[in-house]
Formats: structure tokens, sequence, C-alpha cells
């Protein structure tokens, strides 16, 4: 009878404990993914209630922010939800606004920030001349035109959020395809305010279609009432 050599053995172990690793890997990195969209629906809907008059619309009931401007973007198409405050816990549900920056309509430039890997990794497809619009929650509209990018090291620098300009400033963790989260180097994209942007035809997503639908029927059930 043949004996299975101690070597042999160690070394289909370290292979199983690999694949192991790798599906757990692969399972945490689409569970973060199908959160971020998850929390995209939830927040569609609350941004809808704030454009209604509601203020701090919770997007759950245990929620500690709230919706404060949408970010869209013909190309690459982005149409994203930002919410109050850059901490942690809020980015892992969307792009965030830097509490010391200011809101859409204020003076002064607006920061948000998101993570690499989710919201914020079409910033890898801007160019520059790309135009963002950003809504507020009064329902204004801000148009923007890409004029910088570049990276950053934080440890040495920091990004200006001027009072006496009306940019709009996106910032992210650097590389985007980097292993480990949380390095020193951050992406940072500069767009300059402009009066209006070109306006192209652009089919919304089919989630999104949806949400909007339910939120212009809800609004008509409201008023009927």
């Amino acid at each position: 009878m043949s004996r299975t050599r101690p070597g042999s053995r160690l070394l289909a172990l370290l292979i199983a404990g690999l694949l192991a690793i790798g599906c757990w890997q692969v399972g945490d990195g689409s569970w973060i993914y199908a959160k971020a969209r998850l929390a995209q629906f939830l927040l569609q809907r609350a941004w809808c209630r704030a454009l209604a008059g509601e203020a701090m619309p919770k997007p759950w009931p245990w929620a500690d922010t709230w919706p404060v401007a949408r970010l869209r973007m013909q190309h690459p198409s982005v149409d994203l939800i930002v919410l109050a405050g850059a901490y942690g816990r809020t980015l892992a549900f969307g792009p965030g606004h830097v509490t010391s920056s200011a809101l859409p309509g204020q003076k002064g430039t607006v920061m948000l920030t998101g993570h690499r890997d989710t919201h914020f990794r079409f910033l890898k497809d801007v160019k520059l001349g790309d135009y963002l619009a950003l809504t507020g929650s009064d329902g204004t509209t801000l148009h923007y035109r890409v004029v910088e990018q570049r990276v950053m090291d934080s440890r040495r620098e920091f990004v200006p959020a001027g009072q006496d300009t009306e940019d709009l400033v996106l910032v992210t963790c650097f590389p985007f395809d980097a292993i480990q989260a949380g390095g020193p180097l951050r992406y940072v994209v500069r767009a300059e305010r402009i009066a209006m942007a070109p306006i192209h035809r652009q089919s919304r997503p089919p989630f999104l279609a949806r949400i909007i639908h339910e939120c212009r029927r809800e609004a008509f059930e409201t008023e009927a009432r």
C-alpha cells in the first residue's frame, strides 16, 4: 500500500488554503459591490424626499447621514447620490461631501470623496475637458468642466478648498489597482464652474428610471390626498 508523502500532503493543504482565501476575497469584494449598488437604490428614494423639501431624509432608519447632492456625468456614465460627511461608514454606501467645504450653491469649493474601487472608480476614465453636473437638495444644477488631474501625497500636501473659487474637487485613493487600501497617495480631479454644459441625449439606467417613475408617482399621490 502506497503512503502519501508528507510534502504532498503539505502541498495539498497549502493549495486548499489558497483556494479558500481566494474565494473569501472574491466573496468579500462582491459583497462590497452589491452593498454599494443597494445603497444607491435606497439613496435615490431618499433623494426624492430631499427634493420634495424633507430636511435630512434618512435613507434607512438607523442612518447617520443623508443625501446632499446628486453627481452626474455622461461620459463615462455616472449618476450618484452624494452623502453628508466623508467618513468611513458613509463612504461604504456612496461618495461623501467634505463638511468643511461648500455645499452646492454656496460660495467656495465643493469637495467630494469616494472609494477608488466602487463609487469613484470612474475617475480613472475621466479626461480633461469632460463635463460634470452637481444638483443640490434645492433642485439647482451646477455645471463643471474638468481642468486638472493630478496625484498628490497626503503626507506632504493637502487638497486646497478655497472660499474664493467655485470649483468642484473629487478625491479618491491612488493607485486604482492597489492591493492594499489606505495608502498616502490621492488622485485629485478639479473641475471649474461653467455656465452650462453641452446637452447630449442619454438614456437612463433601468434601475434609475424605475426609481424616478416611483418618485413621480409618490409625489402625485401625495398631492392628490
